[in-house]
């Protein structure tokens, strides 16, 4: 039984100790552009049964409840949490938030990522890629600005328009598309504020901004964490009084043990 008792809440000490891992993430990256965070899932482990609910007693009743122990918990999955951050305003032309759902699709050596921080800029070759210092993330489809452009224009539903230096009209010069998955969950996260698909995510679904349940782009505008501090040190408490808890059961259970070890001495 006290092994049991200390099995279980060591399960929650390793668990907790784990979602204090996740919460730091989330914490670290308050400020990071585009940054979803995410949350710790629990489970509950097997129960042991001494006497199942609906058995009979030594009178031939039926038991309304059981007897049983459980074994503590364990994580069951880390969920990102896809929910809107505040848009923030920042003036920049190749600055592009999106606002309701979508990751912009960018590529690199033939392989293909997804994001929701939109801090583009051009490189030598007039190209519209990700603003990485150590990489040159394409986005896709690809966009190539003029030399001679003086001003860039994005609508809500992601056309991309250039004013060239000699004339008043702006040219149309491609549309930004937006991927969707049917299940964002389960994409990947890569760092750098990527992610890639999975078969748990299904494949990206690429279409126009304000189609297909998209959501619509700000142009000047980026998309700030969806970190709450508040909320994450509130956890943050809760995480360290659950471990500092499961960590007195495991003294409890070993001041037990010690215990029933010396009346096994008389």
């Amino acid at each position: 039984m006290l092994y049991r008792a200390m099995n279980s809440a060591a399960s929650g000490m390793d668990a907790f100790i784990f979602n204090l891992d996740v919460i730091a993430n989330n914490m670290a990256n308050a400020g990071t552009t585009g940054f979803k965070r995410s949350r710790t899932d629990f489970e509950d482990l097997y129960y042991q049964y001494y006497k199942p609910p609906g058995a009979q007693d030594n009178l031939g009743n039926i038991m309304p409840e059981g007897i049983f122990a459980g074994s503590g918990t364990r994580v069951r999955a880390v969920q990102p949490d896809f929910t809107q951050g505040s848009l923030v305003t920042t003036g920049r032309e190749l600055d592009v938030a999106i606002e309701g759902k979508g990751f912009f699709q960018v590529s690199e050596s033939g392989n293909f990522y997804y994001t929701r921080d939109g801090a583009f800029t051009t490189n030598d070759t007039g190209t519209v890629v990700m603003a990485s210092a150590t990489r040159g993330l394409t986005l896709e489809p690809p966009l190539i600005v003029p030399q001679d452009t003086i001003r860039i224009a994005i609508s809500a539903d992601g056309v991309v328009s250039v004013q060239q230096a000699g004339s008043a009209q702006f040219q149309q010069l491609g549309t930004i598309q937006l991927a969707s998955f049917i299940n964002p969950e389960g994409l990947i996260s890569e760092g750098q504020n990527l992610f890639s698909a999975t078969d748990a995510s299904g494949t990206p679904l690429l279409t126009n901004p304000a189609t297909q349940g998209l959501g619509l782009l700000r142009q000047n505008f980026l998309e700030a964490s969806n970190t709450e501090p508040v909320k994450e040190l509130i956890d943050l408490i809760k995480t360290q009084r659950n471990v500092e808890l499961n960590s007195q059961v495991v003294q409890a259970s070993d001041q037990l043990l010690q215990l029933v070890s010396n009346l096994r001495r008389f």
